[in-house]
């Protein structure tokens, strides 16, 4: 089998898009670089957030349904999204966030590594992880990032996933994804791809007495892995499928294509090219300063302008 090459991007549930922004720009300093739509509901933002390039791996994304009720806690969830920062750097960002009222976890070691948790401003849980291999990864840092660049985000680290049955999601991970077990800490259990650096693995945890879990604002959507090419999904796709779940036909989402399936503990998965990236419509210098549709909707845009609300500058902390 050729494996997933590890996480593309994870999208995410916001409430009001404004706050989503000041938050994930101005307080942490990632770069917004694509100011778009939800395609299958083109009157909510979608909203790309990563490194200065938007470079595959780095990139966490929003839907803003203020609308929903926050999410419930359980089983077929994922949890948590952590963040990759360079060795050293959690001082700073304990202290930043705590300087703009955000409560922040107590001090953490996970698989060796530091780690920091909170919950953003519409109850989402993150976790920054000092990590060392993510300074082998492509990163390319945000000039007007109003972080230092020897602290930047460098891009997502992992995932929690919270299962009723962890050998059930483990085989589906293992011959269906190309995961391998990594190791074992407590009730979490490490699965990875080839080494499982930066990026390349996430941390199942089984809670088969839980409630099911349910989206709403502060909950992660879904998880996408890395493929090649088109060649690379149709194989992995064929594989989901004799694996017993049900992936979709590949949509073609205009920076990427995308395949999505829901794995037996039911998180929903996505299988998401590399390319062709978000400066194929975009001067790379001016990535998410405007709001840009796919081609099939751009006879909506006047509809969709007057829609979705307007989104001013955060102001940087």
């Amino acid at each position: 089998m050729n494996p997933v090459r590890g996480l593309h991007h994870v999208t995410a549930i916001s409430g009001p898009a404004q706050e989503n922004l000041d938050f994930y720009a101005g307080v942490l300093g990632m770069r917004l670089v694509k100011k778009s739509v939800n395609q299958d509901d083109p009157g909510t933002y979608h909203l790309f957030y990563a490194d200065a390039e938007g470079n595959p791996g780095t990139d966490l994304t929003f839907f803003p349904w203020a609308q929903m009720a926050p999410s419930r806690d359980g089983h077929g969830l994922s949890s948590e999204v952590s963040l990759a920062v360079p060795p050293g750097s959690l001082g700073f960002w304990s202290g930043r966030l705590q300087s703009v009222g955000v409560e922040i976890g107590a001090p953490e070691v996970r698989f060796g590594e530091h780690v920091l948790a909170f919950k953003d401003t519409h109850g989402l849980k993150i976790a920054l992880v000092e990590s060392h291999s993510s300074l082998g990864r492509a990163f390319q840092p945000w000039e007007d990032s109003p972080i230092p660049v020897e602290h930047q985000i460098r891009g997502l680290e992992s995932a929690r996933l919270v299962e009723a049955s962890l050998p059930i999601t483990a085989s589906f991970l293992e011959q269906a994804l190309g995961f391998r077990l990594l190791g074992t800490e407590g009730e979490w259990h490490r699965y990875g791809i080839a080494e499982g650096q930066s990026g390349q693995y996430v941390d199942v945890r089984a809670l088969p007495g839980a409630r099911r879990g349910a989206w709403g604002t502060g909950s992660i959507h879904h998880l996408a892995w890395r493929v090649d090419d088109d060649a690379h999904q149709a194989a992995l796709r064929g594989t989901v499928q004799n694996s017993g779940a049900h992936p979709t036909p590949v949509i073609d989402r205009f920076w990427f294509k995308s395949v999505y399936f829901k794995e037996p503990g039911g998180v929903l998965f996505e299988l998401a090219t590399d390319g062709p990236g978000f400066a194929v419509d975009e001067d790379p210098a001016h990535l998410g300063e405007t709001l840009v549709l796919p081609p099939w909707l751009e006879a909506d845009r006047a509809a969709i302008e007057a829609t979705v609300p307007k989104l001013t500058k955060p102001s940087f902390i």
